[in-house]
C-alpha cells in the first residue's frame, strides 16, 4: 500500500463512526464551562489532498541542497519523513489515539508536538514506564479569558497532577494527561476559546508580547501585532480539529490584513493549491520563536527570539513602523561547540503595514533554506550564522518584494516585571503576581480560582512565569489584595529579590531530557545564595539574575543570566556568568561539573570579591566580565572560606504570641519561619524608606 492511500485509509478509519472516543460529560465545575456549552462550531471547509487534488502539491526545498559529486537524494532526518508521510500531521497519530496502550509510536510521538502536546513518563520510576501527556496551551501576548483560566483550573485537578504551570513563553502547561483523556482535555479547552495548535512542533510558537494591560498606543498596537502574527502563521490545513472536535472549529473573523498577507503570493512564498500555503507538507525545520515589544521594555527577552519585533513609534506616540530582529536562540548542546546560544541582530526596518509580508519573508527564508538533515542545527540562528546577516537580508527582501530600510536607532533596554499594583489607564488597576518557577498548586491555586471566580477577571501570563489581573476594580483593591496575602501570593516588596528574576525549567522527574533538578532545585539553592549574601555581608535588597536548567536546551533561558546553572551531570552544573540584569548580553561558561555540595566554594568567593570590588552600582555580571575570568577561576582556586564575621543583634521581634502565630502561617506558605520572614518584612521597610 503507497503511503498516500495508507494515510487516507487511516484518517477515514478516525472518521469511522463505528470507533468512537468515549464521550465527555462534563467538568466538576459548572461555571467555568457554562459559554462554552453555548459554543457553536461550524464544518471546515473540504482541502485538496495529495491524492485527490487536481493540481499536484507543490514542495519545495525540503532539506539542504545536495553537494556536487554527492547523490541527489539528500540527506533528512527521520522527522522530516513523519510529517511528510503523515497527510499534514494526522496519521498516524489518528490511529495510534484509539489504540489500548498508554503510549504512542514513534512516529505519533513527533507528531502530536504540533498539536501542542509532549508524551512523558515519570523518570523516578524504575520498573515500568507510567506514560502521561504534558499540554501546552497557546496564548499569543500571554492573553487568558476568565473562562479559559477556570477551565484550565479544573482539568488540572480532574485530568493532570493538580497544578498548572506557567511557562516562560506565556503559556500554560498542563502535566499529567493520559492518553485516554486526550480528547477529553484538548476538546475542553478548544471549546473554552482556548487552544494548544502550534504550542509544540516545526512551525511558529507562541508569540511574546509584553503582558501589562497598559492602554497605550505602543503597548496596544504591539500587543494586537503579536496576535496578527500568530494569525497569519496558524496551520490551516485543519489537522489540530480533526483530530480533537471531529473536524468542527470556531468561526473566528481574521483581520483582512492578515489573510491578504497570508494568502499573498506575488513573491513566490506560498506553496500553491496546498492546504497548508505557507507550511507545505514539511513544515518548518525547527521550532520557531518570535516576540513584539516596545523599546525599552524587554519582558519578552527579545533577543533569544528567532525574531524579534520592536515598535517605533513618532514624537506623538503615533506607531509608524518596526525595527527586526533576527537570528536569537538559547539551545544548546554539551562539549559540542558547533552548537551555540545566540543574540538575535538587527535586520532592518518596516513600515507598519508591511510587517505581516516581512515576518513571512523570515518564515519563509528559513522554510526553504534551513537544515533539514541534523536537526540539532536546523534553528534560524545556525542558518544566520552560517550565511551572515547581509546574505540573509538579501535573500528575505527577494521574498518580501522590498529592501529593508535601515535599523532606528534604540533606548536601552530595561527588564519589567509588572509585579504589584498599577494603573492601567483606563480607571482599573492590574496586579502582578509573582510565582516561584510558575508552578501553580496548593493554596496559591485555591485562592487564585476564587479570587479570579468572584471578580469575573482575564488574566495575562508573562515571560517570566508570572501571573497578572487585569480591570479590577478601585474598590475591589483591599479585598482583593487581603484575600491574596492569605493565599501566600504576597506583595512583591515581601518576596525575596532572588526570586523575583530567578527563573527555572520543569526537569525532573518528567522532562525526557533532563539531566539533573531545576524546579525542584531552585528553591534550596536560592536559600543557599541568599545564606552567601549574608555570609560576605550584601544588603537583602540586592540581587542577581539566577537561571537554572536541568539540561543545555536552555528552556529557562540561562544563558542570558548573571549567573546561569545548566544540568550537565548527576547533580552537578556548568557554571554560566556574565549576562546583564537586563538580558542584553550573552553568559559565558565559567566551570564544568560542578557539584551541587560544591556551590558554596564557587559562589561565595565570587560574591565576597564582587561586594568588595565592584564599582558603583556595578552588576554582578558586568563585574564578572570586567575582571576576567582567569581572574575569576584564580579567586576561586584560592578561596579559604574565611569572612569576616557580620556583627549580629539579638532583637526579640514578636510581643505577644497571636502575632507570632498569624506571622508564622504566613511564613510557611513560603518555606520560611516567622523570625525570617519578619526580617525580610523590616528589611524591604527600611530599604523603601531610605
Amino acid at each position: 500500500m503507497t503511503t498516500t492511500s495508507l494515510a487516507a485509509s487511516s484518517a477515514a478509519a478516525f472518521t469511522d463512526p463505528t470507533v468512537q472516543i468515549p464521550t465527555f460529560h462534563g467538568l466538576k465545575s459548572t461555571t467555568s464551562l457554562a459559554l462554552a456549552r453555548n459554543v457553536r462550531f461550524f464544518p471546515l471547509p473540504a482541502f485538496p489532498s495529495s491524492s485527490n487534488s487536481s493540481s499536484p502539491l507543490l514542495v519545495r526545498a525540503i532539506s539542504t541542497p545536495a553537494k556536487p559529486g554527492v547523490a541527489a537524494e539528500p540527506k533528512r532526518s527521520k522527522v522530516e519523513i513523519f510529517k511528510e508521510q503523515s497527510n499534514f500531521i494526522r496519521y498516524p497519530l489518528n490511529e495510534e489515539l484509539l489504540t489500548a496502550a498508554p503510549n504512542l509510536n514513534e512516529a505519533a510521538t513527533q507528531l502530536i508536538k504540533f498539536h501542542g502536546s509532549y508524551q512523558q513518563y515519570n523518570r523516578e520510576e524504575r520498573r515500568q514506564r507510567s506514560y502521561s501527556f504534558m499540554l501546552r496551551t497557546k496564548n499569543p501576548c500571554g492573553k487568558v479569558s476568565n473562562q479559559l483560566y477556570l477551565t484550565m483550573d479544573d482539568l488540572a485537578d480532574q485530568f493532570g497532577i493538580g497544578t498548572l504551570r506557567l511557562t516562560t513563553r506565556q503559556t500554560f502547561q498542563l502535566h499529567g494527561v493520559l492518553k485516554k483523556d486526550m480528547k477529553t482535555v484538548m476538546s475542553t479547552i478548544i471549546r473554552s476559546m482556548g487552544s494548544t495548535l502550534g504550542a509544540c512542533g516545526d512551525l511558529n510558537r507562541n508569540v511574546l508580547a509584553p503582558a501589562a494591560p497598559i492602554m497605550r498606543k505602543d503597548y496596544l498596537f504591539a500587543q494586537q501585532t503579536a496576535e496578527d502574527i500568530a494569525a497569519l502563521l496558524t496551520p490551516q490545513s485543519g489537522f489540530y480539529y480533526d483530530m480533537w472536535v471531529d473536524g468542527e472549529r470556531f468561526m473566528s473573523a481574521e483581520p483582512p490584513e492578515v489573510v491578504k498577507a497570508r494568502n499573498d503570493n506575488s513573491h513566490g512564498t506560498n506553496f500553491p493549491d496546498s492546504p497548508e500555503p505557507i507550511y507545505g507538507t514539511q513544515f518548518l525545520p525547527r521550532k520557531f520563536k518570535i516576540a513584539v515589544t516596545v523599546p525599552t521594555d524587554n519582558s519578552v527577552d527579545i533577543l533569544t527570539n528567532d525574531l524579534g519585533v520592536v515598535v517605533i513609534s513618532d514624537a506623538e506616540g503615533e506607531p509608524q513602523g518596526f525595527n527586526i530582529y533576527v537570528g536569537g536562540g538559547m539551545g544548546r548542546t554539551h562539549r559540542l561547540e558547533s552548537t551555540f546560544a545566540r543574540l538575535g541582530e538587527p535586520l532592518g526596518y518596516v513600515p507598519k503595514e508591511d510587517i505581516l509580508y516581512a515576518v513571512k519573508a523570515i518564515v519563509v527564508a528559513q522554510r526553504e533554506n534551513g537544515r533539514r538533515d541534523d536537526r540539532k542545527y536546523s534553528r534560524l540562528k545556525y542558518l544566520i550564522s552560517s550565511w551572515g546577516i547581509e546574505k540573509f537580508r538579501s535573500v528575505v527582501e527577494q521574498y518580501y518584494g522590498k529592501k529593508f530600510e535601515p535599523f532606528r536607532e534604540l533606548p536601552e533596554w530595561k527588564f519589567e516585571s509588572y509585579l504589584g499594583w498599577h494603573e492601567q489607564g483606563d480607571g482599573n488597576l492590574y496586579c502582578g503576581l509573582h510565582v516561584d518557577s510558575g508552578r501553580i498548586a496548593g493554596k496559591m491555586k485555591k485562592t487564585l480560582r476564587e479570587v479570579i471566580e468572584k471578580y469575573n477577571l482575564d488574566v495575562r501570563i508573562t515571560p517570566h512565569q508570572n501571573i497578572i489581573l487585569t480591570n479590577i476594580r478601585n474598590a475591589w483593591k483591599r479585598p482583593i489584595a487581603t484575600a491574596l496575602a492569605q493565599g501566600g501570593l504576597l506583595n512583591p516588596r515581601y518576596v525575596d529579590p532572588l526570586n523575583i528574576t530567578a527563573m527555572a525549567c520543569p526537569a525532573f522527574p518528567l522532562c525526557p531530557l533532563a539531566i539533573t533538578e531545576a524546579e525542584r532545585g531552585i528553591p534550596d539553592i536560592l536559600k543557599r545564595v541568599r545564606a552567601i549574601f549574608e555570609k560576605v555581608g550584601l544588603e537583602y535588597s540586592e540581587s542577581v539574575v539566577i537561571r537554572i536548567t536541568g539540561c543545555p536546551n536552555g528552556c529557562a533561558r540561562p544563558y542570558m543570566a548573571e549567573l546561569g546553572l545548566v544540568g550537565d551531570g548527576a547533580n552537578s552544573y556548568q557554571i554560566w556568568l556574565g549576562g546583564k540584569p537586563n538580558q542584553t548580553s550573552l553568559a559565558r561558561t565559567f566551570m564544568d561539573k560542578v557539584k551541587i555540595h560544591d556551590l558554596e566554594k564557587v559562589l561565595e568567593p565570587l560574591f565576597y570579591h564582587w561586594k568588595r570590588k565592584r564599582y558603583s552600582k556595578e552588576s554582578f555580571g558586568d563585574f564578572t566580565n570586567r575582571l576576567g575570568f582567569e581572574k575569576l577561576k584564580d579567586l576561586v582556586e584560592k578561596w579559604d572560606g574565611s569572612v569576616p564575621a557580620p556583627t549580629h543583634y539579638n532583637l526579640r521581634l514578636f510581643a505577644d504570641k497571636d502575632t507570632y502565630e498569624a506571622m508564622d502561617d504566613l511564613a510557611r506558605v513560603q518555606n520560611k519561619n516567622a523570625h525570617q520572614l519578619a526580617m525580610e518584612i523590616i528589611r524591604n521597610y527600611v530599604a523603601a524608606h531610605k
